[in-house]
């Protein structure tokens, strides 16, 4: 349906952790007769030990496929959905769309009243004549990530990060995410005072 409406977009959206303890399953060719041994890794108190990223995969006609990226302070949730859909609106505006089909799991934050309201609210405001995009949830059936394919993206990108060395800082993770993922670098979605 949006390929024959060169003004949408849609958009397959998913929130991931990434880890800096944990070790993705991985296999790897090793010199000699020995095998790679990983080293476990411990995080100081007060650090993170994962870190939350909102994801878009964007695909829209006569334009190539983009991975728009948003580290969260703190955990995926309402307070924080509503702020990443605004830049992504923001965003595909700014391209010249006026719709973006949302394909998305139905996670307790995507189906909360305040992400739902919060949608609501921004239709009616772009029926009413503002100048943005509007959103079209389409949510997946329940326990199917194999239909979103920014799953794969997660999958192999944790891949591509991983140390199995030393513990990465916080930091050198966002970047190694980045950079493997092909994202512009955002700035953190933090959580509203009242949500937290």
């Amino acid at each position: 349906m949006a390929a024959t409406h060169p003004e949408w977009a849609v958009g397959f959206a998913d929130e991931v952790w990434w880890s800096r303890v944990a070790q993705p399953a991985v296999r790897a060719w090793a010199p000699g007769a020995g095998p790679v041994r990983l080293v476990a890794q411990a995080v100081a108190r007060g650090e993170p030990k994962a870190l939350a990223c909102y994801g878009l995969l964007v695909r829209r006609p006569a334009a190539a496929e983009e991975t728009w990226l948003r580290f969260v302070e703190g955990r995926p949730l309402g307070g924080a959905t509503t702020p990443f859909l605004a830049w992504c609106c923001a965003r595909l505006a700014a391209a010249g769309a006026a719709a973006l089909l949302l394909v998305w799991d139905n996670a307790s934050w995507h189906a909360s009243r305040e992400v739902a309201r919060w949608i609501a609210d921004h239709n009616r405001a772009v029926k009413a004549g503002e100048r943005a995009v509007r959103i079209v949830a389409c949510p997946l059936p329940t326990k199917s990530p194999w239909l979103n394919p920014i799953e794969p993206k997660w999958t192999h990108g944790k891949r591509r990060v991983v140390e199995p060395a030393r513990l990465l800082a916080a930091a050198e993770l966002e970047g190694r995410v980045y950079a493997a993922l092909g994202a512009d670098h955002a700035d953190h979605l933090t959580m509203p005072q009242d949500a937290a």
